[in-house]
C-alpha cells in the first residue's frame, strides 16, 4: 500500500559511507560500502511502500555506481542530483526538482520529510522550503551544531535503523490526520 509521507534523501554519510568512497581519476566514485544498518532501512522503507526521492549533491554517475553495486538502485523513485540541476542543496531548486518529478505540489510539503547528514545543506534547505527535516547524525565528517534556527532539525536520529520507528510515526500522524 502506497504511504502518504514522501521521502527525500541524501546519500553521502546518510546511507552510504563516504569514509569508504574509491573514486577513479575523473573523481567518479566507483566503490563505496552502506552505513550499517543503511542498506536494510532504506530496502525496509521501499518495500513498506514510501516514495524515496534522492536529493543529493554530486555526480549522477557517482549515485548509479554505488547503489547498483548495492543492489538498491531500484529504491528511488527519482533522483535529484546536483550535477544534473546545476546548483547544490541549501537551494530550493534542489528540493523544488524532486517535487516537480514527483508531481508534488506546495500542498503536499506537509507530507515530505527530508534525511540528511548535514545542518548546513540538508536541514537548513529543507527548513527553508517549508518541509520536516530529520538529521542522520551518524559520521564525525560533518559539524553537527546548528549555527541559527534554521539549521535546527525536526527530528534527529544517530544511525540509520532509528528512521524506521520516526517514519512510521509520522506516518501513522498523517493517516490520523488524514481520517480526522
Amino acid at each position: 500500500m502506497q504511504k502518504k509521507l514522501i521521502i527525500f534523501t541524501d546519500s553521502g554519510d546518510t546511507f552510504i559511507d563516504e569514509g569508504t568512497e574509491i573514486r577513479n581519476e575523473e573523481d567518479i566514485v566507483i566503490h563505496a560500502d552502506m552505513i550499517p544498518g543503511a542498506g536494510e532501512t532504506l530496502k525496509a522503507l521501499y518495500d513498506a511502500g514510501y516514495t524515496i526521492a534522492m536529493v543529493a549533491d554530486g555526480e549522477e554517475q557517482s549515485f548509479t555506481n554505488v547503489y547498483e553495486e548495492n543492489g538498491l538502485g531500484y529504491c528511488f523513485h527519482t533522483r535529484t542530483i546536483s550535477e544534473i540541476v546545476g546548483i547544490q542543496k541549501p537551494s530550493e531548486r534542489m528540493f523544488q526538482d524532486a517535487m516537480d518529478k514527483n508531481h508534488l505540489t506546495e500542498e503536499d510539503k506537509h507530507r515530505i520529510v527530508m534525511i540528511g547528514n548535514n545542518v548546513r545543506k540538508d536541514v537548513a534547505g529543507a527548513n527553508r522550503f517549508g518541509i520536516t527535516s530529520i538529521l542522520l547524525d551518524w559520521s564525525p565528517r560533518y559539524d553537527m551544531n546548528p549555527a541559527s534556527e534554521e539549521e535546527k532539525a525536526d527530528y534527529i536520529v544517530h544511525e540509520p535503523k532509528e528512521l524506521l520507528t520516526l517514519i512510521e510515526s509520522l506516518e501513522e500522524k498523517l493517516s490520523k490526520v488524514g481520517n480526522a
